[in-house]
């Protein structure tokens, strides 16, 4: 691995260029996270509690045909998409209170699960309840309307496999929270 002064610049490194292979359709109009001042502040967390249940279509384009082949046979898909309403300025945060909450700790973006990043790619595991030709039915996808969709791969437990696994304590506070009715 290289010495922090050795890595070269990130001009130096090569152009990315991503087409989005489909799209996001649900109810969802807004973000609830949203960028400002040098960090998030929460919309409304009603729809927060119900992203678990809330079913989406993820619409891939025609011209892929035969890229979903097989992906009715696994139960869940890892889906990677852009969190398109996330312009310039929130891309620029480094630091965040996590979901907006003064009450947590000050960390990294990298540290947060926030789409406020560089490159706002979210990725998200849910449920494959349906395929109809080119749309999956899913549930539990925390995008909203629109969001351009990069990639979706098969979720495999055992290809994913982590053990001794760590996560921040307020991390473990939000969850627990979400899941007893308290967020």
């Amino acid at each position: 691995m290289q010495e922090q002064s050795e890595i070269s610049s990130i001009q130096d490194l090569p152009e990315m260029l991503l087409k989005p292979v489909g799209v996001v359709k649900n109810d969802v109009a807004q973000p609830n996270l949203i960028a400002k001042s040098g960090d998030l502040n929460w919309r409304s967390k009603e729809v927060e509690r119900d992203w678990r249940n809330r079913v989406s279509e993820l619409v891939i384009d025609n011209s892929l045909a035969g890229i979903l082949d097989g992906i009715e046979n696994f139960s869940h898909l890892l889906v990677l998409y852009w969190a398109h309403l996330v312009d310039e300025g929130g891309r620029s945060i480094v630091r965040v209170h996590p979901m907006g909450r003064k009450d947590l700790p000050l960390v990294g973006i990298y540290a947060s699960c926030s789409p406020a990043r560089p490159n706002p790619i979210l990725a998200m595991v849910v449920r494959l309840l349906e395929r109809k030709g080119n749309i999956l039915k899913v549930q539990g996808l925390d995008a909203i309307d629109g969001s351009p969709i990069i990639d979706i791969k098969p979720f495999n437990p055992g290809y994913y496999a982590a053990e001794n696994v760590t996560v921040a304590d307020w991390m473990t506070q939000i969850h627990r929270e979400i899941a007893h009715g308290k967020w």
